[in-house]
């Protein structure tokens, strides 16, 4: 997607994700709702291009919105349209958890490095 029309996205390791839920079971409030998501505010562009070079792959081509429109499924512009930045101060400051993880390019490290002691 060209830059001007490149949505957010969020993103959250597994591992801490499994670590928000057990916070969120032992110390959450009843009711409450937590966003598990990472610190890093990333457009999508970003986060592909990020994870074409760390894994030495072909950036994907940037394209206009109209031109998205006429050849992305319709799910994938749907989620495009809503993409929605999220505040994770809420699972720091209530469940007192701290990302192991607390980018997407932490994330695609610890991955790359897995797949190198495959």
């Amino acid at each position: 997607m060209a830059p001007d029309r490149d949505p957010y996205t969020n993103h959250i390791h597994a591992d801490d994700l499994a670590r928000i839920i057990l916070a969120a079971l032992t110390r959450g409030r009843a009711g409450r709702a937590y966003n598990a998501s990472d610190d890093c505010g990333m457009k999508m562009g970003e986060y592909f291009d990020m994870v074409a070079t760390q894994f030495d792959l072909p950036r994907p081509p940037r394209v206009s919105w109209e031109i998205a429109q006429k050849e992305l499924p319709e799910n994938i512009l749907s989620f495009m349209r809503e993409s929605r930045r999220l505040d994770n101060g809420r699972l720091k400051k209530e469940l007192r958890v701290r990302l192991r993880y607390p980018s997407a390019q932490h994330g695609i490290v610890a991955a790359w490095s897995a797949t190198k002691s495959i």
